[in-house]
């Protein structure tokens, strides 16, 4: 019997299945991410209920403020992911900006030209990765767990003792906290400087990964990079963005923090590369590359904020706990990803 699709009405009617059966996928796809939402949802009334005071602009503000630099380290660790690589090196970046900047703030350099150091320090432990994965096939696992060992052995080499700003510093008014809302007591909203480069990040990453070329690229290399590179796609150029914009975006990370505690030391960092792999997961970023959202993995780095300030209330919970905690959470996130897939393949 002939089957074949004649009419306009029966063009149609495919043409609308496959937008459907797309739109199906794609809800299927972005299920993690709604799940992180609801558990951010469900850890605030928990966390009033529980404890109180959560629902408050100070609990909110600190929240925003003390997470700001993982937030930073997670948006660069969607890109890199999406594509189905890996960074290890963020963390140690981040200890060796902040020792170098401090050094060099107690020069008396100018605290602009110091923080841009501290940026391109990143931008260079990136670059170097990337030329490593691109162009001498090294895997992106061995290529950024060698840049860690060796930011992390320059962090130590230049100091083993913690290091503070001078009080005078300019790098901490990066960190100066700016009244929005003036609430009863100590109940202010405020926000610092960081916060707010964090949020253009976010806004940047959104506009780059969601709106650009370079963005529908990072997504067709985590599909498959063989065939973006048949479709045509500046598949080197965009390898070498992501692990670029991943080291400078954990240099920006490492200034951000620096400028909050007004300190630093070597072992500064120690797993937050970790921590910034968890946020991706959690808000949504598939393990397997191809698929993921910015704003998701916002949600995910402020649900593992949001745990710590849960735990630091409860107050009988160890710090210890935490880790196990969050790979619980990580655990039940890769499962759900997994079943994800598995009933995309049916």
């Amino acid at each position: 019997m002939n089957t074949a699709i004649t009419t306009p009405s029966q063009v149609a009617a495919v043409s609308r299945g496959a937008q459907l059966r797309q739109r199906l996928r794609f809800r299927a796809a972005a299920l993690p991410t709604l799940a992180a939402l609801v558990i951010f949802a469900v850890m605030l009334v928990y966390g009033e209920i529980a404890y109180g005071r959560i629902f408050q602009l100070s609990t909110i503000s600190n929240l925003f403020i003390n997470n700001a630099h993982l937030v930073i380290l997670a948006v660069g660790l969607t890109f890199v992911i999406i594509s189905g690589g890996i960074d290890l090196s963020v963390g140690a970046i981040i200890a060796l900006s902040s020792v170098a900047g401090v050094m060099l703030a107690g020069t008396g350099m100018n605290a602009v030209l110091v923080i841009l150091v501290m940026i391109l320090i990143g931008s260079m432990i990136g670059a170097v990765s990337g030329v490593l994965i691109q162009f001498f096939d090294v895997q992106p696992f061995i290529a950024t767990l060698a840049m860690m060992f060796l930011a992390r052995g320059l962090a130590s080499m230049l100091s083993t003792k913690p290091l503070r700003l001078e009080d005078e510093s300019g790098i901490l008014v990066l960190g100066a906290k700016l009244k929005i809302i003036d609430g009863p007591k100590v109940n202010d909203l405020v926000i610092t400087p960081g916060v707010i480069i964090a949020l253009l990040v976010v806004i940047a990453a959104f506009v780059i990964l969601h709106r650009t070329r370079t963005g529908r690229t990072v997504y067709a290399i985590g599909g498959s990079e063989q065939s973006a590179s048949l479709m045509g796609l500046p598949v080197l150029r965009t390898k070498l963005f992501i692990y670029l914009a991943s080291g400078t975006l954990a240099g920006i990370a490492a200034v951000v923090y620096t400028s909050r505690l007004g300190s630093a030391q070597n072992i500064t960092g120690i797993g937050w590369e970790l921590d910034a792999i968890a946020a991706a997961v959690i808000g949504g970023t598939l393990l397997t590359g191809g698929f993921g959202f910015v704003l998701g993995s916002v949600v995910g780095a402020l649900v593992l904020g949001l745990m710590n300030v849960l735990i630091t209330r409860d107050g009988g919970i160890p710090p210890e706990a935490t880790t196990i905690i969050t790979g619980g959470i990580l655990l039940i996130f890769v499962l759900l990803q997994r079943a994800v897939i598995s009933r995309q393949r049916e």
